[in-house]
């Protein structure tokens, strides 16, 4: 192949202006951090061969180094799923001798403006050249966060709706709702409640999703009590003020705390589970255990996946490889809190 010629020694962007790619991936193809795809990989050989580039080691090695630092942030207000997958990520960050910078955006309800905080805390995790970052968000608008992002820095994202099969990882609460609806269906419920969580945010809506999809394959009316705007036990608290027992024998509620708060109000007005209705929640909270009653539930593993995501940015980051997305999938785990329907 015919070298190019130019009036001076090349440079990394003369070879990405000839391989119609940024300076960015050229750089990626030489220290191997970051994804670049075959064809890319192709054009980029070629146009080194033609220019006849020679990369700077010196300045090469300098690019290589590493921080040994990882940055998180974690969108939402902290809870026991959140909590769970920042101790993950530190168990294996400590394990891989790797420091966590953590930045957490909570969010209300209405979740406004939240782009804004994200993009400013992305751009100082670069700017302070960590390694890699996990991006934690119940949102489900990442996809318009992540647009532009050139992959220099390697990234995962925790979502249940990813905006791409690869680099991401979450748990399963489309399954979770499904199984804990059909486990009640199973057990004779046919009037059957689903205390929502809050409709802003992805977990929510996934649960909601597979609540209604296990209802309506069983040819049952699905019955949601849409009142959280948080997952607290508030909430769950203020759907079972609002609740009608007549009118259920059965509940699925989002995660433990609402299924918490639903069982207190519920008793206050004189209905106890499992004598008068059965519940199921989501999460296996350490104090679900201890509930009265004990609380049936859908185990989510937070913790494992904190770790999962981990190993699959450091990977990443030490390869150049992504990971396709990581599911953690639910564990039905019954206790006291449900029972098999009493027939007249």
């Amino acid at each position: 192949m015919t070298k190019v010629r130019t009036a001076a020694r090349p440079n990394m962007a003369d070879v990405g202006r000839l391989a119609n790619v940024s300076s960015q991936t050229v750089s990626r193809y030489f220290t191997g951090v970051g994804y670049v795809r075959a064809e890319t990989r192709k054009r980029i050989t070629d146009a080194i061969e033609q220019l006849g580039y020679v990369p700077n080691q010196s300045a090469r090695a300098l690019r290589t180094s590493r921080t040994n630092s990882v940055g998180v942030l974690a969108m939402g207000a902290f809870n026991y799923g959140s909590a769970g997958v920042l101790t993950g990520l530190g168990l294996a960050a400590r394990e891989a001798d790797v420091t966590l910078t953590i930045a957490q955006l909570d969010l209300d309800f209405e979740a406004k403006d939240w782009e804004v905080e994200a993009r400013r805390a992305l751009a100082h995790f670069k700017s302070v050249q960590v390694d890699g970052i996990v991006l934690s968000t119940p949102l489900p608008d990442v996809d318009k966060l992540l647009a532009d992002w050139d992959q220099s820095t390697p990234l995962i994202t925790v979502s249940e709706l990813p905006s791409a099969d690869e680099g991401s990882a979450g748990t399963h609460s489309y399954a979770a709702g499904w199984e804990a609806t059909h486990h009640l269906i199973e057990l004779g419920h046919r009037d059957i409640v689903h205390v929502a969580g809050p409709s802003t945010r992805n977990e929510a809506r996934e649960r909601e999703r597979g609540y209604r999809d296990a209802m309506q394959s069983a040819g049952l009316t699905p019955h949601v009590l849409d009142v959280a705007n948080d997952w607290s036990s508030v909430s769950g608290y203020r759907a079972g003020e609002l609740a009608d027992p007549a009118t259920f024998t059965a509940v699925f509620a989002s995660n433990d705390e609402i299924a918490l708060g639903f069982i207190s109000a519920l008793e206050r007005r004189g209905t106890r589970a499992p004598e008068d209705f059965s519940i199921v929640g989501v999460d296996d909270m350490p104090a679900a255990a201890y509930f009265s009653p004990p609380l049936t539930t859908m185990r989510l593993d937070f913790r494992a996946l904190g770790v999962a995501t981990f190993k699959m940015l450091h990977h990443q980051i030490l390869t150049g490889e992504r990971a396709q997305h990581y599911v953690v999938e639910p564990e039905l785990v019954i206790r006291e809190s449900t029972a098999r329907i009493a027939r007249p």
